[in-house]
């Protein structure tokens, strides 16, 4: 018995000087910071969820992203970059931002295009 508390014992010396780990979801210690990295986690899209930011998200794979996001605003990472850093792993589907460019173009003038059809649609409407 004694054999088997000192091998336990033995087995745990390691973890006794290991530095204590932060629990997922700690808030920076700097306010400005954590809410720099509270907003770029509303707009980093859950990969798990695929419909909720991050921030909403209790899926592992969204707590390792906001965790690995307020690690890079800690280190004094702009949120631009980390975002930037995100959507160069994942690709811009992981933005709720989408940029605007050629290929969501579409997407950019879509809103657009539906108030002006509705609006022509109205006015048929009116006029009869």
């Amino acid at each position: 018995m004694r054999a088997l508390f000192l091998a336990l014992l033995l087995l745990a010396a390691p973890l006794a000087g290991a530095e204590p780990v932060a629990p997922p979801d700690t808030p920076l210690a700097d306010g400005t910071a954590e809410a720099r990295a509270v907003a770029l986690m509303h707009e980093l899209r859950c990969l798990t969820c695929q419909n909720q930011s991050i921030a909403d998200s209790n899926a592992p794979q969204a707590q390792a992203m906001r965790t690995e996001v307020r690690q890079r605003i800690a280190a004094g990472e702009s949120p631009a970059a980390v975002r930037a850093l995100f959507v160069e792993r994942y690709g811009d589907w992981v933005s709720f931002v989408p940029p605007a460019r050629a290929e969501t173009m579409l997407l950019w003038a879509a809103p657009l295009l539906l108030l002006l059809a509705g609006g022509l649609l109205l006015a048929r409407r009116i006029r009869r």
